[in-house]
């Protein structure tokens, strides 16, 4: 954690503490107890394709660290049944090619069970196709198109919901508050591609005006400003930002500069810290919908499971940490249903069957091609001298 970011965090004691997970070498395992069973022991091994390093890394070192969190936790509690998780992670730098070699080294050499807890939108479906290919599963997508929600991917289950779902919660937010002159900026990438689309959708459904501009920039092609100028050209109320930090941080400040006093409104994969470190106190003000509870002290139970492994380890408590931690052990809930002798087909019945899954007050649903109706979507925003607000 830089220097910044702790002061930061030591001012906003008394509010939400937002961090990410240390840098990690790769490929690394979770550490793992003896199981009881000696050679009748089963371990399973999830194989995850993750950004370490990269334009990513601070949303994947914090997803990565809490999934590990999750399954030492796993261990410990099954380490007299023999049934254990190995968590396997192999950095792939936020890059959908080496996302696809880490998935077919994963499930070729590595002989993992499945897939699990890839970060990014490309990455995500490059592991989809290569698990479609070699007969497995992908298990807890991070920021997934909702292409891979479709019957055709019977195989791929989500703990986070839809980015259709952030979109409907984002656009009626606006709606809610009289603002339906709405815009999008975002990357030109996969991403970018699916949250316009969600968004686009989430308009049609809500019965509303349809988009009054959209500009998807391509990156490191220096067309940010021109994209902006036509953006605010058509005057909107709010503007959705779909797109990494760095994407998102550049174009609030360039619109605030330039004058622009709308909102704005960002998808969940934007992630808090990495947009802070860009944006410091000019993060004011700005709307982030949040997928999983917050990580602060609370009385729901995951959240109190997930800051007590968090004590007992050198991480510090992040949104993206916690939605590890709750696909991680997801992910072993579902391993434990199955039983000792699963092979994929039960496995796969298991989690289709898991669609009202009680993680610890915080209900998921893992039946793949449906809506994710059962949880709640926050939105949340920072004020400038860091409490967090609803």
């Amino acid at each position: 954690m830089n220097a910044s970011r702790r002061t930061w965090l030591g001012k906003a004691s008394a509010t939400l503490l937002l961090g990410s997970g240390l840098g990690i070498t790769r490929p690394l395992l979770a550490q793992t107890p003896r199981p009881a069973g000696g050679a009748g022991a089963r371990v399973v091994l999830l194989g995850q394709s993750v950004p370490l390093t990269g334009s990513a890394n601070e949303i994947g070192n914090a997803f990565a660290a809490g999934s590990r969190l999750a399954v030492s936790d796993f261990n410990t509690r099954n380490a007299a049944t023999g049934l254990q998780l190995k968590l396997l992670q192999l950095d792939d730098g936020y890059d959908a090619a080496r996302a696809t070699t880490n998935a077919r080294t994963l499930l070729g050499a590595n002989k993992a069970d499945m897939l699990f807890g890839f970060v990014g939108t490309a990455s995500s479906e490059a592991g989809a196709k290569v698990a479609t290919q070699q007969g497995s599963l992908l298990f807890a997508p991070f920021a997934a198109s909702d292409t891979l929600r479709g019957p055709e991917h019977p195989n791929v289950f989500h703990v986070r919901p839809g980015m259709i779902d952030e979109a409907l919660k984002i656009v009626r937010q606006c709606a809610t508050v009289g603002q339906q002159r709405i815009a999008l900026v975002g990357d030109d990438d996969a991403m970018g591609r699916a949250g316009l689309a969600a968004v686009q959708q989430a308009v049609t459904e809500l019965k509303l005006p349809p988009l009054v501009a959209s500009a998807l920039v391509p990156a490191g092609a220096d067309k940010l400003d021109a994209a902006l100028k036509t953006v605010q050209q058509q005057t909107p109320q709010a503007i959705v930002l779909v797109s990494l930090s760095g994407t998102t941080a550049s174009a609030i400040r360039k619109l605030r500069k330039s004058g622009y006093t709308g909102n704005f409104m960002a998808f969940s994969i934007v992630g808090i810290d990495p947009l802070y470190a860009e944006l410091g106190k000019d993060i004011g003000g700005i709307v982030i919908s949040q997928v999983v509870p917050s990580p602060r002290p609370s009385a729901i139970p995951i959240v109190k499971e997930y800051l007590a492994a968090v004590d007992n380890s050198d991480q510090t408590a992040s949104y993206e940490g916690l939605e590890g931690f709750i696909a991680a052990k997801a992910a072993g809930e579902a391993v434990r249903r199955a039983g000792r002798g699963f092979n994929t087909a039960t496995l796969q019945r298991t989690m289709t069957a898991m669609t009202d899954y009680d993680v610890g007050g915080f209900r998921i649903n893992l039946r793949p091609g449906l809506r994710d109706n059962v949880r709640s979507i926050d939105l949340i925003s920072i004020s400038a001298d860091g409490r967090v607000l609803r």
